[in-house]
């Protein structure tokens, strides 16, 4: 797919989120390219929800917010990882991105009287379009922390935690509390690589064979590794974790509990902060009037839903 490059650009943060992804790209062992494509298939027919999206209507006070520059074509151009059901992915006809990030995000560039487009682009690489201007927002399950926090703003909307997947029964015999010399999947640049680095140095540290780490660049690779038996397990956000053993016709199941829960946010440049303030006040309306929760309810997602955005907030 071809991304459309905007006119507008920011200063100074390209290049510190371009470092940032590079670095996050870098953690952890062997990448999909290493290490072969998984074999096994990750569709298993996802679709959207045939309910429609609740009615909002522009906030005159937030849209005059949104500067000239954004809002001159009447959208905000959002990257996006359309790999990583239900939070954003490709619908059954092939075509059409969808997903409660997606449904979310619409209503909350209508409360700015704006279209939202979404354009696919690598996890990995979206925080770094922020930074140059090639696109308006980041939608894609970030999860709030301090690095990416450094190089751009980040406005809550969501929480998620972490959750191991595996195949039906754990043939495997997984224990996420001691992987040592598991074959685990994640997806490249998601804080689960991380973890799962973490993981395997205590393994090395207490004389125990490492995780031999397996890094993807789309979810959709790292849950078809497993499905596949290429891989003992994956770690992945605990929505996204629930959704592909639900999803798999049986093939997967979640092991352990969710942990580590944290915010998503937004991104958008650090420079934007009337921008970042105008998102931000967008999802508190869309929680005040009940809207939000009908979107969560509809993917079934609403034990994550957060009771106010807040613009860069503290995390751990």
């Amino acid at each position: 797919m071809t991304h459309p490059t905007l006119s507008r650009r920011t200063t100074g943060t390209a290049a510190a989120a371009l470092t940032l992804g590079l670095v996050l790209a870098g953690c952890g062992g062997s990448s999909d390219e290493a290490g072969g494509e998984a074999s096994g298939s990750s569709d298993p027919g996802e679709s959207a929800p045939t309910e429609s999206l609740p009615t909002v209507e522009a906030d005159e006070a937030l849209a005059a917010m949104v500067p000239d520059a954004v809002k001159e074509d009447g959208k905000l151009t959002v990257g996006s990882d359309t790999t990583y059901a239900p939070a954003e992915f490709v619908d059954a006809d092939g075509t059409t991105v969808v997903g409660y990030d997606v449904d979310l995000f619409k209503l909350v560039a209508q409360k700015l009287d704006l279209e939202a487009e979404f354009v696919t682009a690598p996890f990995d690489s979206i925080i770094a379009g922020v930074g140059s201007g090639k696109f308006e927002a980041g939608v894609s399950a970030f999860t709030i922390n301090p690095e990416r926090q450094e190089v751009a703003s980040m406005i809550s909307y969501f929480d998620a935690g972490t959750q191991w997947t595996t195949k039906k029964g754990n043939p495997a015999e997984v224990d996420p509390d001691n992987a040592c010399g598991k074959r685990i999947g994640v997806q490249k640049a998601s804080i689960q690589v991380e973890d799962i680095t973490a993981r395997s140095q205590k393994c090395e540290a207490d004389g125990e064979p490492a995780i031999i780490v397996e890094q993807y660049s789309g979810q959709d690779k790292v849950t078809a590794a497993v499905v596949s038996g290429k891989n003992d397990a994956n770690l992945a956000d605990s929505p996204v974790a629930g959704y592909a053993a639900s999803q798999t016709n049986g093939q997967l199941e979640t092991l352990g509990e969710v942990y580590d829960s944290a915010p998503y946010g937004y991104v958008v440049p650090k420079d934007q902060t009337e921008l970042a303030q105008a998102l931000a006040g967008a999802v508190q309306q869309l929680i005040d009037d009940g809207s939000y929760e009908e979107v969560l309810t509809n993917w079934g997602v609403e034990s994550g839903g957060i009771s106010e955005s807040v613009v860069d907030p503290q995390v751990g």
